[in-house]
């Protein structure tokens, strides 16, 4: 079976045209591809291509910065910043044991908030003001141009993962009203046909979120984890965005949708770029498993949390830098 039979693919057209019964039909197709295979497409989704494009020229020009240049906004604690090339470790892979070092480069962008907002003035932890670079002019804008549009767009699919858990289309408005985001601008440089078995661009991993959105990429890297066990390479497809869960979403449904294990390795012989939009509810939003998800034969399988109590956990394990810096 090819990939692209495998790897669902949701036109979001007629749902955001408002159109009669298509966000029910798209909550099916929703359903589907989130219990059988963990990952989807999503095409005419209203995002701009200019934008897409725009938005990676922007992940090029702060990756050809000087090295001394991006340190100087290394990441911190609120996991904004700059994460340079081998510095995160994924030891929290569900599949794989692993040892090694990423070979990747990332900036990580978080929703804007401004020096004087209440969380970041109290030192909230994952609330902080983000980190930008000094002389890049226009970054920052065109960035948030992107991440805005995003932002939009999670906000309306986030009505189709409660309409295809059995849930009003509202269910999870407040909890996704000033969501926790982050943008992963990350660089990969191209690795040999050579390369060690164990060594990844990114190693095989589950993501922490809700929900992972990343740009159409038309340089070859992104590999999905088969439920029996088997690799398959994610395919280009013009301007769909790649959608799939993770390790929360696995809370919110009780292990009904999958998150599902994925990896990147560059053999393009280019230099390639990702935006991934990670997506996850307000930041101390009780993270538990819906009403629907659970029931006398279905107890709920994960302790009730928060983003910031799972995060802290889970940072301590994965970034090198920062465990160097404590």
């Amino acid at each position: 079976m090819s990939a692209h039979a495998t790897i669902p693919i949701i036109d979001l057209g007629p749902t955001l045209a408002g159109e009669p019964g298509a966000l029910q039909q798209a909550a099916r197709d929703l359903r589907h591809a989130l219990t059988e295979v963990g990952f989807y497409f999503i095409v005419n989704h209203g995002i701009a291509q200019p934008l897409i494009r725009d938005a990676y020229e922007q992940a090029a020009r702060f990756h050809a910065l000087p090295l001394d240049e991006k340190m100087k906004i290394r990441i911190d604690k609120h996991n904004v910043g700059y994460l340079p090339m081998k510095g995160d470790t994924l030891r929290t892979s569900v599949v794989q044991t692993v040892t090694k070092p990423n070979l990747n480069e990332a900036l990580f962008i978080a929703r804007d908030l401004p020096a004087d907002h209440p969380d970041v003035v109290a030192g909230k932890r994952f609330r902080s003001a983000n980190q930008w670079p000094a002389d890049l002019p226009g970054f920052r804008d065109s960035v948030m141009g992107y991440c805005n549009a995003m932002d939009r767009l999670v906000q309306k699919l986030v009505r189709l993962y409660a309409v295809a858990l059995d849930l009003p289309p509202v269910w999870f408005d407040a909890a996704f009203q000033d969501y926790q985001y982050k943008l992963r601008m990350t660089h990969y440089p191209p690795q040999p046909e050579t390369t060690p078995e164990d060594e990844f661009g990114i190693a095989p991993h589950t993501d922490t979120s809700f929900l992972t959105v990343l740009a159409p990429n038309e340089v070859p890297g992104l590999a999905i984890r088969k439920r029996n066990g088997e690799w398959m390479d994610a395919p280009a497809i013009p301007d769909a965005f790649v959608v799939n869960g993770g390790q929360l979403l696995l809370r919110w449904t009780n292990d009904r949708f999958l998150a599902t294990p994925h990896r990147a390795i560059n053999r393009s012989g280019r230099e390639r770029y990702a935006l991934a939009f990670f997506c996850d509810a307000t930041i101390d939003w009780p993270i538990a498993a819906v009403p629907t998800c659970v029931g006398p034969d279905k107890p709920p399988k994960y302790p009730t949390t928060t983003y910031t109590d799972y995060m802290i956990a889970y940072q301590k394990r994965t970034y090198d830098l920062l465990q160097a810096a404590e």
